[in-house]
Order: structure tokens, then sequence, then C-alpha cells
């Protein structure tokens, strides 16, 4: 990996900070990160090395390297990667459905990140594979990973605070009657069946967005916005709403002879870049098998 710097120069409302204070403020360099950088002498201040309780003055030049090679445990794989964007900082993939974003066991080794270990090692790169956020292994679509730490440590602030944009599209069962809504439902975990989400007081706040795009025979294709980010939210929303994801085997059990997964996908992704402060917008398509299952609604 190039030797890179990331810089910030220090606003006058900064004056009387400590370049600590700098570094994990404007610059969102996470704390874990500084340990690294200062072990490896990758803290700058005005070109020169810096004691992280300095304090700063306006106009001073702070300096923290970002192109630090790095090495993963993971395995790499030779699977076809629908790579969508990807830069020095940020890797956006549009994920075939049935692949996991990253293990969650020791024995998993066909995920999406094994696939971008075998990508990284092939282009040269040096990283580990950061997934910024991830989606169900039966869903499709839009996945951001960050390729260094400082890019990662900006990127999930974002998401924290709900600067990340994730647009669905789903196939539900039924006919929708409102053009557009929202779905404000606190999500817990079942009490019965520990590894899924329900509905419950208490629960962690969630909110969804939805715009029908076309209604068809007994279903309807629907645009659906995240405000929030909790484990299954839009397939426990809808089958909340009495309109469950079709092919969702876990909430709802509608159109499984229709498709051999949830009918859902990650369509529409926007963040604000974390090295060059610009937004950025991607999108990807619906995949064949949802494809197929609205031509096969059209025709009733």
């Amino acid at each position: 990996m190039t030797q890179r710097w990331l810089e910030h120069t220090v606003a006058d409302d900064e004056a009387g900070r400590t370049v600590q204070e700098v570094l994990t403020g404007p610059m969102q360099v996470s704390r874990r990160m500084i340990q690294k950088l200062t072990r490896a002498h990758g803290i700058l201040l005005n070109r020169k090395p810096a004691f992280l309780a300095r304090k700063v003055r306006a106009g001073d030049l702070i300096a923290a390297r970002v192109g630090v090679d790095e090495y993963t445990a993971l395995q790499p794989v030779d699977m076809p990667l629908a790579i969508v964007h990807e830069d020095e900082d940020v890797l956006v993939i549009d994920k075939s459905p049935f692949v996991l974003v990253h293990p969650t066991s020791p024995g998993q080794t066909e995920t999406l990140s094994h696939g971008i270990v075998h990508h990284f090692e092939r282009s040269g790169v040096k990283a580990k594979v950061r997934p910024v956020h991830r989606i169900d292994r039966d869903t499709s679509g839009l996945v951001l990973f960050a390729k260094s730490a400082v890019a990662h440590a900006r990127l999930d602030a974002q998401l924290r605070e709900g600067g990340i944009g994730r647009v669905y599209q789903a196939l539900v069962d039924g006919v929708v009657a409102d053009d557009a809504g929202e779905i404000d439902a606190a999500i817990g975990r079942d009490p019965r069946q520990p590894n899924l989400r329900t509905i419950r007081p208490g629960g962690e706040p969630a909110r969804t967005r939805f715009r029908v795009l076309e209604r068809l025979a007994r279903a309807t294709l629907l645009e659906l916005e995240l405000d929030t980010g909790r484990t299954h939210q839009i397939r426990v929303h809808m089958a909340h709403a009495g309109h469950p994801v079709l092919g969702d085997r876990q909430y709802g059990r509608a159109g499984l002879s229709l498709i051999k997964r949830q009918a859902l996908h990650a369509s529409r992704l926007s963040f604000t870049h974390p090295a060059t402060g610009e937004h950025a917008t991607f999108d990807a398509p619906l995949p064949p098998d949802i494809a197929a299952v609205i031509e096969r609604l059209r025709a009733g």
C-alpha cells in the first residue's frame, strides 16, 4: 500500500486543544488507531513527530499516516465479485444472495470477506477487510467496506449518526394501500427464538420509511429507506404491517413457491467519502431472481 497521510489544519476554534483531541475530534481517528500510529511514529505536528498531549495553535498542521500495511487471518477464496466502486479508501460490492458478508463462526470459509481478501491479494493491497455495515445472507445488494482503520472509523461514525443512506427494494405480500408511509416500532430479540427479532416494548427504536413503486397481482414492489439499522428491520417491520417480504422463511413464509430467498435487495447506498468529503451515491439494479418474480406477477 502506498504511504498516505491524512492532514488537518487547526482552525481558530480548535486552538488550545491537544493533538490527541484534534485527532479524535475533527480528524475522526479512533483511539485504537492512534495507539498504533504512535508506536509506528505515524503522527506529525508541523512535519515533526508529535506528542499527543501537546497543545496546538491555529494554523498548525497535524498529519496521521493512514496508508499502513495490514494483514488478515482470513484465507483468500477466489470468487466472482460485482465491484461497483473501488478507490484507495473504500470498496462497494453488489453482494449476491446466499452469501454471508463476514464469517460468524470459524468453519465458514466462503463469505464475501474471503473473496475480498483474494481480490486484495491479487491487487497488491495489504489491508484488512472492514465491512462498515452488513446485510443478511439471503439479501442481495450493496455493501460498503473501508480499506483503512481511519476510513472505517469515519464511516462508522457516519453510520451511527444516520449519515449513511440505505435504500432497499422489496416484494411484499398483498397490495399495500398507502402510496407511502412510515413504520415506527421498537425491535428486540424474540424471547422464544433468540436468533430472530420481534416487535416488543422496550426494544431498540426502529423506523422504516416506504413508498410504493408498483402494485402487482397479490403483491407490491416497495422502496424502503432505513432511518435506523436494526437486525432484520425491514423484514420484521413488513411482517408487523401485515405485508411480509415474499420468500422470507423466518417472518411470514409468504410466496415461498415464487422465490428461494427473501425478495429483498439493497439498491442504493450513499455516504460522505471519508477522504475527500464528497457525497457519493451508488445504485445496484434488481437481481435476476427478483426481476423474474416481478415479471411473473405482472403476467398474473
